[in-house]
């Protein structure tokens, strides 16, 4: 059983590890023990923690819907989470070509949809739908029906052309069929913005906590997709040799934790190549040493606690290629060569100090063409 700080796996579909984060088992248990709390007799605590783990399986197939497809495109996907309040499947990258995108995007409504088309039969055997009224109020009957609908509106809340629904990738991939990819997140993002504002207006007018949380969720995800897209296409096409670090300290595998320790303290460095004979063997990097210096002895070697997954790339390498795969590695390090040789370090401050220094460039105002 794999367990991480905050998730925990719980099984491996379609050769796609799926995880559980630790507030989603509050939700397994706080669910139930407010239905008891607040008066619901023991059946009817059951009726509805069935419905949400059900639904829960359908959120599962919906995520499933985006990885599979994704997969079609060559695009694998890490793992997926559920949170309380759905999942999300993390794909490693987002292909820039729209047509792509949409597919992806809509293969995960599409799930829901086909849920709520099979149960129409089920529905109809058990004498078709009841009145709103009743099935809202209801705590213990109509599960069929309650699960159909609840797909129905799965599908359509996602398709809201907002980020970070998947309504947002699919205006955004419609866009970008006419007009450059940043062009086209930049007026999904706006969009979605423009709809979280209403969504928190509604929910102030209306004091329903929810909607203003929906609200913020949107507004943050549309906000957080625009810069991230916005810092791909300033980075697009720039060698890693122009934002990399020249200067810097490494270690060797030989050195001891307290030699790390005196480095860290010495400088503002938090990762530390680990090279022998100018070649890179690894990383340091500070949370690994903090870890290790709680669990072994300051004499232990570096290399017995560098990380070794961290991407090398060559000096000639494209920055947006190297922070792609900083990201795929889930490391904040990157190690560059020339000829097997380390030559520079790529962080992702570096990064961040490249696309503020690109982004004050562009936005300079030009000298005048006209003649003094």
């Amino acid at each position: 059983m794999k367990i991480t700080k905050k998730s925990l796996l719980v099984a491996n579909i379609a050769g796609i590890d799926l995880f559980i984060h630790w507030t989603f088992g509050l939700l397994l248990v706080g669910l139930p023990a407010f239905y008891l709390l607040t008066g619901n007799t023991l059946e009817e605590t059951l009726f509805v923690s069935a419905l949400v783990m059900t639904i829960f399986v359908c959120v599962v197939l919906h995520e499933l819907g985006h990885a599979l497809v994704a997969r079609r495109f060559d695009v694998p996907t890490r793992d997926i989470t559920l949170y309380p309040i759905g999942g999300i499947a993390r794909l490693q990258r987002m292909p820039t070509e729209p047509m792509k995108e949409f597919w992806i995007a809509v293969a995960g409504p599409a799930v829901n949809v086909a849920i709520a088309i099979a149960l129409i039969p089920f529905v109809v055997a058990l004498g078709g739908f009841p009145p709103l009224e009743e099935m809202v109020l209801a705590t213990n009957t109509h599960f069929v029906p309650k699960l159909l609908a609840i797909n129905v509106g799965l599908a359509v809340f996602n398709l809201l052309p907002a980020f970070p629904m998947d309504g947002g990738r699919v205006l955004r991939a419609l866009l970008a069929t006419r007009m450059n990819y940043l062009s086209a997140t930049r007026i999904a993002s706006k969009t979605g913005q423009i709809m979280a504002i209403f969504f928190g207006l509604f929910g102030f007018l209306f004091f329903n906590p929810i909607l203003m949380f929906i609200a913020l969720f949107v507004y943050l995800g549309a906000q957080q997709e625009e810069q991230a897209t916005t810092m791909r296409t300033v980075i697009q096409g720039v060698p890693v040799q122009e934002a990399m670090m020249t200067r810097y300290e490494t270690l060797a595998p030989t050195d001891t934790l307290n030699d790390a320790v005196a480095k860290l303290l010495a400088g503002s460095e938090h990762d530390f190549p680990v090279v022998v004979d100018g070649r890179a063997l690894g990383v340091l990097t500070r949370r690994d040493l903090m870890k290790a210096l709680a669990e072994q002895k300051p004499s232990s070697l570096v290399k017995d606690v560098m990380r070794s997954t961290c991407p090398v790339v060559e000096d000639t390498a494209m920055l947006d290629e190297a922070f792609q795969r900083m990201q795929e590695a889930e490391c904040q390090i990157a190690l560059v060569t020339k000829k097997d040789r380390l030559i520079g370090v790529l962080s992702l401050e570096n990064v961040g100090e490249y696309l503020m220094i690109a982004t004050s460039l562009s936005s300079r105002p030009r000298p005048s063409s006209r003649s003094q």
